[in-house]
């Protein structure tokens, strides 16, 4: 992703706040899945992006939620003042992402992210799990977030 995402919710969001890792510099946009990558740091939250040098997912990394927000986290900033903290949609929320992977004839299939703004019905490895489709409708695919996720296919 290089731009906030343009997100629908379905139904009342439920959020969730989480401290960002600073081990090193990270953009983080909103629409973007946020994890504990246990490679990088096992306690504070990071941004998923395919192409990243973390881009990797492994079968023990968790899925937080999506980013609500976004936010720059500078290498080194306090990992537990307020300004580190961002807020995350988490599960049962129903998140509507611009996509044409899907149609309604998917509904119930569990879904991956691919990158960091692309939605994925069939590919678990190195992939974050997010969630189930719920519906699809005028071009957004709508998941239902499932929170906290290990990444067990991965």
């Amino acid at each position: 992703m290089s731009q906030d995402a343009p997100l629908r919710i379905m139904g009342v969001a439920s959020t969730e706040k989480f401290h960002c890792d600073s081990s090193l510099a990270q953009t983080i946009y909103k629409g973007q899945p946020l994890l504990i990558n246990q490679s990088m740091d096992t306690l504070y939250a990071r941004a998923w992006a395919d192409a990243s040098g973390e881009g990797i997912v492994d079968a023990t990394d968790v899925f937080l939620g999506i980013a609500a927000e976004g936010k720059s986290v500078a290498a080194s900033a306090s990992e537990t003042d307020a300004k580190s903290w961002i807020e995350a949609y988490v599960g049962p929320t129903i998140v509507g992402f611009k996509s044409t992977v899907f149609t309604n004839a998917d509904l119930g299939k569990t879904v991956y992210m691919s990158d960091s703004g692309t939605l994925d019905g069939s590919t678990a490895a190195d992939n974050p799990q997010i969630g189930t489709l719920h519906r699809v409708e005028n071009g957004y695919a709508f998941v239902e977030l499932v929170t906290p996720q290990v990444c067990t296919g991965a």
